[in-house]
């Protein structure tokens, strides 16, 4: 080679093996090289035995994969651009025309309007069921039943229903169960062993998590996971994964496995945070209602210590508390911008306080009747210090006070 961008192009240096650090190499490719024709032809990425394409698998996404079936307990794993594209590529990948999804009534927002808006045009129908009641859900399942969702804690409310038995209901009757377990985290229980030891096994059969959240700890990660314990499940749902063109950066991935070995002790300090947090705003008369798993009094409390490890690092770092309706709008709007540290806005899992009011109404089929009326502001705790988060709550509610 006599040019020079040829040369570039076509350098023959390799450099030597055995370089080892304490963070894997980031690998970023869409063209993945061939040594000949017969493994351009013979090369298989759906078992991970091989590369083929960079949207197929790099050695930063398998090994990102791998390690996230760790934590969750799976076997393998698919990574999506986000926590919702996680939803609708489990969607996609098992209804069709005809089919039925059954959705908690507490679910993340943009999967119920996925399921009012997409899976309708194409002629999937779905029920909302409540989650409080297995029954409820026992009785709404049908022939057409093809899948149902799980949530645990419940999206903004944070009630924690019998996930356990919600499970049975959908095991006797055949039906896949797939998990929003993105509060969770895999610490707080394992989605694929509810009943660690017991017989019949009791599992999930698929575990979508948002790492946009604590796997990515830092608020500047959009990713998601499916993972599952079938291969012929995942078969399924990675050859939808593949078909819709599904690919995650490589900087998101190396962000989200540098966080992976703090996860453990971030969730925790959220937890111990959320939970004195909760406890004081319990002691509050401006509040009718305080909502965290972990206390006493919230809803499906029992059902949460039954499941979840109930010492630090098995309640996230969310609460929410319901105003009553002597306080408008107005003076709750006037009270969330009152905050200094608490900042608004969604998602949650960084190192910064956030805070959302939320028109709980237009989110349900109907008010619950274990949640007192009035309106519903969520708090997800970070990592600054306790005693700051309170004395910023404090100074936000002798305002509201003000204004009555």
């Amino acid at each position: 080679m006599t040019d020079l961008t040829t040369t570039l192009i076509h350098h023959p240096y390799v450099p030597p093996t055995g370089f080892a650090a304490p963070q894997p190499g980031v690998f970023k490719a869409s063209t993945v090289i061939f040594p000949n024709v017969a493994a351009m032809r013979g090369f298989e990425w759906k078992d991970k035995s091989a590369y083929t394409y960079g949207l197929h698998g790099t050695p930063t996404t398998y090994t990102l994969e791998e390690r996230l079936c760790t934590l969750e307990g799976g076997l393998q794993c698919l990574l999506l651009p986000s926590g919702l594209a996680a939803i609708a590529c489990v969607a996609l990948s098992l209804l069709k025309a005809g089919d039925e999804v059954l959705i908690p009534d507490n679910a993340y927002g943009p999967s119920r309007a996925l399921a009012e808006g997409e899976l309708k045009a194409w002629g999937i129908t779905h029920q909302f069921y409540d989650p409080m009641q297995p029954q409820d859900l026992a009785a709404r399942i049908s022939a057409k039943t093809r899948m149902v969702w799980l949530e645990a804690a419940g999206s903004v409310t944070l009630e924690f229903p019998d996930l356990c038995e919600l499970v049975r209901v959908c095991q006797a009757r055949g039906v896949l169960t797939a998990l929003d377990n993105t509060w969770g985290a895999g610490l707080a229980f394992a989605a694929f062993d509810l009943n660690p030891g017991r017989s019949p096994a009791l599992a999930v059969d698929i575990s979508i998590h948002a790492l946009t959240k604590y796997p990515s700890g830092g608020g500047d990660v959009l990713m998601g996971s499916v993972i599952t314990r079938n291969p012929a499940l995942h078969t399924k749902l990675k050859l939808t994964h593949m078909r819709l063109g599904f690919g995650v950066g490589a900087n998101d991935v190396e962000a989200v496995l540098r966080a992976l070995p703090s996860l453990m002790l971030r969730y925790q300090a959220h937890d111990q945070a959320a939970r004195a947090l909760a406890c004081w705003c319990q002691g509050r008369s401006e509040f009718a209602q305080v909502l965290h798993p972990a206390l006493t009094e919230s809803p499906g409390h029992t059902h949460w210590r039954s499941l979840c490890r109930s010492e630090a690092g098995g309640a996230a770092g969310l609460f929410s508390v319901i105003f009553p309706a002597r306080y408008g709008q107005d003076q709750i709007d006037a009270f969330c911008d009152a905050l200094n540290l608490f900042k608004l806005g969604y998602s949650w899992g960084g190192p910064m306080s956030l805070v959302v009011p939320y028109d709980l109404a237009s989110m349900r089929s109907a008010w619950p009747a274990y949640l007192e009326p009035g309106t519903l502001v969520r708090f997800s705790v970070g990592l600054e210090a306790v005693a700051d988060l309170q004395a910023d709550l404090e100074q936000a509610l002798q305002k509201l006070v003000l204004t009555t």
